[in-house]
């Protein structure tokens, strides 16, 4: 009898220290202290050195067009995100970014665009249907102002694998945290 209740307590205990290590089911936790920001991403994927673009990338090994990144922007001191404008006005802005990025012949659809808060912090959600000139992307957003910047956490898929990828992929662009 106590070795059956050594042997339950002991996988209990297992299974709850392994979910303090992962932020979620299939899930790894990304944290740059130094910058002041953290998020989630999904487990297999793996970072990219990219020179002169985003701050961190991770993308995926088989769907390699798959990926993750944080882009960050000085804003001027002491501005908040609200006074870079509501969730679909800077929404907005940043689809023309999109568009105005590296390739021709892109469009960008804000479908999307809300604001919640999180420890006194306000983050903007926002979701873009983009279609580049050989495919269809779906990405989701979240983008928060914290020491100065602007820090915007992008999540893109192609447009095909949105369905499958949705659920999960809203619960990595909620997990980004600015401090």
């Amino acid at each position: 009898m106590l070795k059956r209740f050594a042997a339950v307590l002991l996988a209990v205990l297992c299974l709850g220290l392994s979910g303090c290590v992962s932020g979620g089911a299939g899930l790894n936790s990304y944290v740059n202290t130094n910058k002041g920001y953290e998020f989630l991403y999904p487990t297999g994927w793996v970072p990219v050195k990219v020179s002169g673009g985003p701050d961190v990338v991770f993308h995926d090994l088989i769907e390699e067009t798959e990926n993750v990144s944080v882009v960050i922007n000085p804003v001027e001191e002491g501005q908040t995100l609200q006074d870079l404008g509501t969730p679909s006005e800077l929404g907005q802005r940043l689809a023309q970014s999109i568009i105005s990025s590296v390739e021709a012949g892109r469009k960008a659809e804000l479908v999307n665009a809300e604001a919640r808060e999180s420890q006194g912090i306000t983050y903007y959600l926002l979701e873009y249907e983009v279609e580049l000139p050989n495919q269809k992307r779906h990405n989701l957003a979240s983008a928060a102002v914290s020491r100065g910047r602007l820090l915007t956490f992008n999540v893109s898929t192609p447009e095909r694998r949105w369905p499958k990828m949705a659920d999960r992929f809203k619960t990595v662009v909620s997990s980004f945290t600015v401090y």
